[in-house]
């Protein structure tokens, strides 16, 4: 079941308070305008940019924890634009490493990170934060 906004743009439904839309924002050769979005909205925010090829760029606002979750199929890259990302991981190679005791990559701005498919993760903010994530549109940020 999909909402629509206003502007019939869709909606992907969530248990977690977290504004999901799917359908691109911008075609080919239009100017994306990342911070006018990232200025407007608040935490949890999650909207397709545009596509490129097989994968789409999304923009996030977030501010606390996002769940433990991971992809079969696709690996996922994260950006930072403003704030601080705490991705915690468990390391495939290191049989250590738990969701209780995980690995964890940080990012600041203008840093980003590739999580490869298969890899269990949990990123996080402890404030406010903007990033932009490309991932194939296979994947479909649930929020929950």
């Amino acid at each position: 079941m999909t909402a629509m906004l206003p502007s019939e743009r869709s909606i992907m439904p969530t248990d977690f308070p977290y504004t999901i839309i799917l359908e691109s924002k911008y075609k080919p050769l239009e100017l994306i305008e990342e911070k006018l979005i990232a200025d407007s909205v608040q935490p949890w925010y999650n909207e397709t940019l545009c596509q490129v090829n097989d994968s789409v760029v999304r923009l996030a606002v977030i501010k606390g924890d996002y769940h433990w979750h991971h992809h079969t199929r696709e690996d996922e890259f994260f950006y930072v634009v403003e704030g601080q990302l705490h991705i915690d991981f468990i390391d495939p190679d290191d049989p250590r490493s738990s969701q209780e005791h995980p690995r964890t990559i940080s990012l600041s701005p203008r840093q980003g990170v590739v999580i490869p498919k298969g890899v269990m993760h949990r990123p996080r903010a402890p404030e406010r934060t903007v990033m932009v994530m490309v991932e194939t549109d296979t994947i479909q940020p649930t929020g929950s």
